[in-house]
């Protein structure tokens, strides 16, 4: 099962004609993901055809209004779809607050629970676990409180070698389940076949580091070490350095730096300042010091 990724939103501040704020939706072992939620967000959503009853978890980096002012119209707008079962919301401590608030004055009354995982953490710590997935959190250095977001495919199990297993009558069914975890099978003679012999490697697991608003932070590359894909804001270019500290942001440099350190195989980057036509300039910067930078493209979906 493949990983795909859509950026609903990049950019920073404020929604322009053609751009959305920051809101990524991550499709992981058949699992939807919501990342942020800047305003605008469920209309991405839906120009994505994306499946609304299968967003179950959502993850708010910070309580900037770019990131999560649609998340109020959005569970709303569950309710209003028919929604029953539970939404959960991870995010900065202090968002329980603000969403409740909100859905009393203006009446909002929701047919679901609403499950809240505040978080106030200054390390990385794995918020979600299932199965086959696993997230956690990458502190961040913002002008408030703010995280990234880690997630992980578990291993895969192997999977079987039917041109080999066909060869041995003995190997029912009933067995395979024990073949695809990893063990041998012992013949009636008590001759042992290796489970590499019965089974073939497992696609590699792969993962995807979503780093939001944040000055430049090397204590994210053990985090992030060897991901597969990395979105890293980058709000300016390097020669605004100065503006990118002040405010809490990243230069397209430091983004790049971040990821060759981080050894990842893929860098997005995202969040630009609107003061920026041309965004090829992103890119240019970046790939001095990290080749394979890419920029995003609104709702399209990439493979991971």
């Amino acid at each position: 099962m493949s990983t795909y990724l859509t950026i609903l939103g990049f950019n920073s501040a404020i929604p322009t004609i053609n751009t959305s704020p920051t809101a990524q939706l991550l499709e992981m072992e058949e699992r939807l993901f919501l990342i942020d939620c800047g305003e605008g967000t469920q209309v991405q959503l839906r120009k994505a055809k994306a499946r609304f009853s299968k967003i179950n978890h959502i993850f708010i980096s910070h309580l900037h209004g770019d990131h999560c002012f649609g998340l109020p119209g959005l569970i709303a707008s569950f309710r209003l779809l028919g929604r029953d079962t539970p939404l959960h919301v991870y995010g900065p401590k202090g968002i329980k607050k603000m969403l409740e608030t909100i859905f009393q004055i203006t009446e909002t009354h929701r047919g679901f629970e609403v499950i809240y995982h505040e978080l106030d953490k200054d390390y990385s710590e794995k918020i979600y676990e299932d199965n086959r997935v696993e997230v956690y959190t990458i502190p961040l250095d913002h002008r408030i409180y703010c995280n990234g977001y880690l997630f992980k495919e578990k291993p895969k199990d192997r999977h079987l070698n039917m041109k080999e297993i066909a060869k041995y009558s003995e190997i029912e069914t009933c067995d395979y389940h024990n073949i695809k975890a990893g063990k041998d099978f012992v013949l009636s003679d008590g001759y042992v076949l290796k489970n590499e012999i019965l089974t073939l490697e497992p696609v590699p697991p792969v993962s995807y580091a979503f780093c939001s608003d944040t000055r430049y932070l090397e204590s994210v590359i053990p985090i992030i070490k060897n991901a597969t894909v990395l979105y890293h804001e980058s709000t300016f270019l390097h020669d605004l350095k100065e503006m990118a500290d002040y405010t809490g942001h990243t230069t397209a440099l430091e983004a790049a730096t971040i990821a060759q350190k981080a050894q990842v195989e893929k860098l997005i980057l995202g969040h630009f300042s609107n003061r920026y036509g041309d965004l090829t300039v992103f890119t240019d910067e970046a790939r001095n010091i990290f080749p394979n930078t890419f920029l995003p493209k609104a709702l399209e979906s990439v493979k991971i």
